[in-house]
């Protein structure tokens, strides 16, 4: 027996978001950040490090290393960022990793659409007939709640900074997403649903989450093999295989890694519920709200599919000593489950979501601006003291371009917050408008007038010129063994420095070393200054050379 559906929307409830306005609002979310900046700590610089490592020569493809490290997980991710750097030779190499990178953060949007989409399309997930007609028809509805899902997914904090970097967590997130749209399509596309899933695990796999991939294909196999569609149960076969594939290419790719860290101690619990519930905002009360209106519908593909993907991103998150990495992998599904919430929304929560938009987004945006006025005109003061005292020997930069983006944006979104209040609007995906908008804005506040001084205390490149009035070009290396990752990389990077960080300093061959401050000196070097970030407070670094006889 088939239950009415909880959803009841109007045909004018079903009105699509207009397509430019789509558009602009992707492109405000996605540009920004992409130029102008250096690669950022730590996880963002140590991956662009493996990136330039294989472009550059000095490393093998299949072993992508910085100073002789060797990368965890599969190499696919850097090989797209390798081979970019390698096919714009013109484009200054931060900058050409990060631009393939930019174009899977916009697969990732686009196939989180289709994926809400098609399971909107789905005849358990459609909304009840109206007894005399009037109701939103099948496809408009679809098409209004795939709106929805990407607004609530570009809502979401947690893949505002991690969803533009050049990390191998972005790859998986694509292959995430092109397994859902796999699982969603199955129904209406079934080549592109087989393609879909046979593409995504391995890809997965191959870039550092082979267990993910596996239990992806359990699951998905399971509730293909259940499911009321011929097609969607001709799938199972096809994400077995896939699971197989992925299984041989993490072999193959020697992407296989032991990284549960579970560590039970009272906070642990906390710290998971903190870290889900700003990481997932605002999909997370949504997707609550969706569970609990179409309770009776959950084991339907349009909630079980997406709520499947959604509690193994939890479960793994979990089991990663409460990683927002792992979490990541389930924004498009909580994004998805956000979506079919807006078809039951109470009128009282959508106007709580939209105030709490504007006052915390307005503010933020203030805020961004006052800061601003403060490092171009000095007025008010405090701000740029403050920024000083953070970041030592900061200087304030002027870029039109900048400015006038900033300017452009924050008209835009006083154009949005007027249009969502000026009088009640009946689309469904009304209630995610500001909340995308407001990240949006403050985004391209961040990565416009403020740029200078985030890329000056996130980068390694003020540390780099610092290390630079101290070691000459014409070393034959640096010995550090115990530094992280991401300064390894700034050192062969931006600084062009041979590397040595596999063997001890006391036995190493280099004329210069690095050590931390906290360390002692071994025998046959010595100090020669000693240098620090410039947002840090303290001496980090003590630069050494080899004591000559």
């Amino acid at each position: 027996m088939n239950l009415p559906t909880p959803a009841i929307v109007a045909e004018r409830g079903a009105q699509r978001m207009p397509r430019l306005a789509l558009i602009l609002l992707c492109a405000a979310y996605v540009l920004p950040g992409l130029f102008g900046r250096e690669p950022w700590r730590n996880a963002d610089l140590s991956s662009f490090g493996f990136m330039a490592s294989i472009a550059q020569g000095h490393a093998p493809w299949w072993a992508p290393n910085i100073a002789g490290l060797h990368a965890e997980g599969g190499p696919l991710p850097y090989w797209v960022g390798a081979l970019a750097i390698k096919a714009l030779p013109w484009v200054e190499p931060a900058l050409a990793a990060r631009l393939p990178y930019a174009l899977i953060l916009v697969l990732v949007l686009i196939l989180t659409w289709y994926s809400c989409f098609h399971l909107a399309r789905t005849e358990a997930a459609q909304p009840v007939a109206f007894a005399f007609g009037g109701e939103a028809q099948g496809v408009d509805y679809a098409r209004a709640l795939a709106d929805g899902g990407l607004l609530a997914l570009i809502a979401s904090l947690g893949l505002l900074q991690l969803g533009h970097e050049t990390t191998p967590e972005l790859l998986q997130l694509l292959a995430s997403s092109l397994f859902l749209y796999g699982l969603a399509c199955a129904p209406f596309r079934h080549v592109k649903a087989r393609w879909a899933v046979m593409l995504s695990l391995p890809v997965l796999a191959a870039s550092g989450a082979p267990a993910v991939a596996l239990a992806y294909a359990a699951v998905g196999a399971l509730q293909c093999r259940n499911s009321s569609y011929e097609q969607v149960r001709e799938l199972a076969l096809w994400i077995l295989v896939s699971g197989m594939l992925a299984a041989l290419s993490a072999w193959e790719f020697n992407a296989w890694a032991w990284r549960v860290n579970v560590i039970v101690e009272a906070n642990t619990a906390l710290d998971f519920l903190n870290l889900v519930a700003w990481f997932c905002w605002p999909a997370w009360p949504l997707t609550l709200w969706t569970l609990w209106r179409w309770r009776a519908h959950w084991r339907h593909r349009h909630i079980f599919a997406p709520l499947s993907l959604a509690l193994l991103a939890l479960l793994t998150c979990v089991l990663m000593d409460n990683s927002d990495r792992a979490l990541l992998l389930g924004l498009p599904a909580f994004a998805v489950l956000a979506a079919f919430a807006l078809p039951t929304l109470k009128r009282g929560f959508a106007a709580a979501m939209d105030w709490f938009s504007v006052f915390f987004f307005s503010a933020g945006a203030l805020f961004f601006w006052v800061y601003y006025a403060s490092m171009q005109w000095r007025w008010p003061k405090t701000p740029l003291i403050n920024l000083r005292r953070l970041a030592e020997g900061f200087q304030p930069e002027f870029n039109a371009l900048a400015l006038a983006a900033a300017l452009a944006a924050t008209a835009a979104w006083i154009a949005l917050v007027r249009w969502r209040t000026a009088r009640h609007r009946h689309a469904l995906w009304k209630s995610l408008v500001l909340p995308a908008g407001g990240v949006a804005l403050c985004w391209l506040l961040a990565m416009s007038i403020l740029l200078p001084f985030a890329d000056y205390t996130r980068s390694d490149r003020p540390l780099v010129q610092r290390f630079s009035a101290h070691i000459p070009q014409a070393v034959n290396c640096i010995a550090a063994p115990e530094e992280s990752l991401a300064t390894l990389a700034a050192l062969e990077f931006r600084g062009h420095w041979p590397v040595d960080a596999q063997r001890p300093i006391a036995a190493s061959d280099c004329d210069y070393a690095l050590l931390r401050t906290t360390q002692a000196i071994p025998d046959g070097w010595v100090s020669v200054a000693t240098e620090r970030r410039p947002s840090d407070r303290e001496d980090n670094f003590r630069i050494l050379k080899k004591a000559r006889p």
